[in-house]
């Protein structure tokens, strides 16, 4: 369990990867594996959101809960599955406000790594979970690591959007200076909650015209052409 690819953050989460807390999470993973549970995502893919999007970069934060617990989906961005798996309701849900808001057609995948790329950090709260076992992995230490990472942005960067979706990302990301940057919150855009208020919201309008005030470069939402199931 290491930064090695993420360089950006080392200075700010070295120290954190050393803490008791996440020592034992990593002797509780490395358990797990060896009695023979299946780990969403690959080890490889933990930190994918920190490596995609460098600390410096961040200008927009989407807080997600926990992996995808099917096989093939996660790859360490929230929301996001590779561009081969079916696109997720909570995600075509994201598609159908994107359309309502900015006039963006449903792309045919459901992979957000161009959004990463762009400075949109893609952040899970928990890391990691167990085969068909949504949420099996709360309570492990992944919080408060990830608590790190978001004071991090707070406190590093200036001017950042932050999109809460749901009442779990906005307790989450309470402690956020809303002076000094844009909290802007929703019902969850799962199939359960969507039409509460997350459908209409406009949040990536509102956030693109954020950063265009602050003197940023605006986020290009719409996904590039990748072939795979819809």
């Amino acid at each position: 369990m290491a930064l090695s690819n993420a360089k950006s953050w080392k200075p700010f989460l070295d120290d954190e990867l050393e803490q008791p807390y996440m020592l034992i999470l990593k002797e509780f993973l490395r358990l797990e594996k060896n009695i023979g549970k299946t780990i969403y995502p690959h080890s490889s893919h933990w930190f994918h959101a920190l490596e995609a999007t460098p600390l410096d970069e961040v200008n927009v934060v989407i807080l997600g809960q926990d992996p995808y617990h099917q096989p093939h989906q996660a790859h360490g961005l929230c929301f996001s599955v590779q561009p081969d798996v079916k696109t997720p309701p909570s995600l075509r849900n994201i598609y159908k406000e994107l359309q309502s808001d900015l006039g963006i057609k449903h792309a045919l995948h459901g992979c957000l790594d161009s959004w990463a790329k762009q400075g949109v950090l893609l952040l899970n709260s928990v890391l990691t979970v167990e085969y068909d076992k949504a949420n099996a992995h709360q309570g492990k230490g992944w919080e408060t690591f990830t608590d790190k990472i978001i004071r991090t942005v707070a406190e590093q960067n200036e001017n950042v959007v932050f999109l809460l979706w749901g009442n779990y990302a906005q307790k989450k990301g309470a402690f956020i200076d809303i002076h000094k940057h844009l909290v802007l919150k929703a019902p969850h855009p799962s199939p359960l909650s969507a039409h509460r208020g997350f459908l209409g919201c406009q949040h990536f309008s509102k956030a693109n015209e954020y950063l265009k005030q602050h003197g940023k470069k605006t986020i290009h939402w719409e996904l590039p052409v990748i072939a795979g199931p819809v």
